[in-house]
């Protein structure tokens, strides 16, 4: 067995237990220490009471997640996966594969199933750690879709109609639309909302939508909680926190190789304009050589004229984990043909160990389903408790063994 094969095994036998991982974080939202290029987003929220001085404080949790659509690039790394590999050792960290918000486009079955497992092969071989994190496929836990039913019930129609994104995807699709596209923001809802985190990471595009589950929780909370929820075998005086937002900072956001003013993207038609994570070295080096750039000496950031230098120039810092000045001064007199060299080879080397352990992982499939299984336990241990207190607020009979 390789060396990551046997951290592997330690790591599925150490995969913390679904009593572990339902800790309710019950801290007050004012109380924050943001790490990993996050920044909190205002909120209007009122949270709970702080717990005095003697009580032990539970970390605040957060969650997010990737598609499995296409394949995983750099956008996608340094934009979200990296940062959770840090704030997985300072947050109740529940990360998941979101693969039912890939059908509400249409897909390819076996395509989907096999990016699933490599999605979450990918969490595990940038470092998000299992035995701290809980890592689990967002199907593998059922409360996800039953929830999001029981949201729609609440959700006005008018709401969804105003989200920008199915307004851009339903031009594409006409007619032939589906449900799923128009629903998909309750779904993304139910998937926050199950876990009562304190902090969602969110890219600028995805801000819409979390104010939507925002006014979801509190309207959700208005409908069904307080005394009237009490009376049906409520717990607390609410059914959900309502989450903050954690914006990630533009220094993690990454713009296509082709066109700097364009967010790097999965969906992209021509694959030249991403660096995927599992491009092989011949590849990444062939995609830097071809970025458009342009033909201005020195390169700088601060021009709005020349995005595509500022885009590279960010990766590059981004990539070495050095400060902007030192990188600014480094490569101040260089022209693009020096400068693309460097570029690639930061990239090369960053992404070589990932790939190695990519591989290590996906050659033990069954370690991996380890893995998920347990994590999806875990994870299935805190969204059924939200779904049954939902459930009983909205005046459901609970099966005996629920209650």
């Amino acid at each position: 067995m390789s060396s990551c094969g046997a951290w592997l095994h330690r790591l599925a036998s150490g995969t913390r237990c679904g009593a572990q991982a339902s800790r309710y974080s019950r801290r007050h939202h004012g109380e924050r220490a943001l790490h990993a290029g996050l920044r909190p987003q205002a909120s209007s929220a009122t949270g709970t009471a702080k717990p005095s001085s003697t009580e032990t404080k539970p970390r605040p949790r957060i969650l997010s997640g990737v598609q499995p659509t296409g394949t995983l690039h750099l956008g996608n790394y340094l934009g979200a996966i990296r940062g959770w590999t840090a704030l997985q050792h300072e947050y109740d960290a529940f990360f998941c594969v979101v693969d039912l918000h890939a059908v509400t486009l249409p897909h390819d079955p076996a395509a989907l199933q096999a990016s699933t497992r490599s999605v979450a092969a990918m969490y595990l071989a940038a470092g998000i750690d299992p035995a701290v994190s809980t890592v689990f496929v967002q199907s593998h836990v059922s409360a996800h879709a039953e929830l999001t039913w029981l949201l729609s019930c609440a959700t006005p129609l008018g709401w969804l109609r105003k989200m920008i994104q199915f307004k851009e995807k339903s031009k594409k699709t006409g007619e032939e639309v589906g449900t799923g596209l128009l629903t998909y923001p309750v779904l993304m809802a139910a998937d926050i909302l199950l876990y009562q985190p304190d902090l969602v990471p969110v890219g600028e595009d995805q801000r819409q939508h979390l104010e939507l589950t925002r006014d979801l929780a509190e309207r959700m909370n208005s409908l069904y909680g307080g005394k009237r929820g009490k009376k049906l075998g409520l717990r607390g005086s609410r059914l959900f926190r309502v989450p903050e937002a954690g914006i990630v900072d533009r220094g993690g956001r990454c713009m296509s190789l082709l066109d700097g003013t364009v967010k790097m993207s999965k969906s992209a038609e021509s694959d030249a304009s991403r660096i995927n994570l599992l491009d092989p070295p011949d590849l990444i080096r062939k995609k830097v050589q071809r970025a458009k750039t342009d033909a201005q000496d020195g390169l700088r950031w601060g021009d709005p004229d020349r995005p595509e230098a500022a885009n590279l120039l960010t990766i590059y810092q981004t990539i070495t984990g050095r400060p902007q000045e030192e990188v600014a001064e480094e490569v101040a007199a260089m022209r693009w043909g020096t400068f693309k060299p460097l570029l690639a080879e930061a990239l090369v080397e960053h992404l070589a160990p990932i790939q190695q352990r990519y591989a290590d992982i996906m050659a033990d499939p069954q370690t991996l389903d380890d893995i998920l299984e347990k994590g999806a336990e875990a994870a299935g241990a805190v969204a059924h408790q939200t779904l049954d207190d939902v459930k009983k607020a909205m005046g459901f009979m609970l099966p005996h063994k629920s209650r």
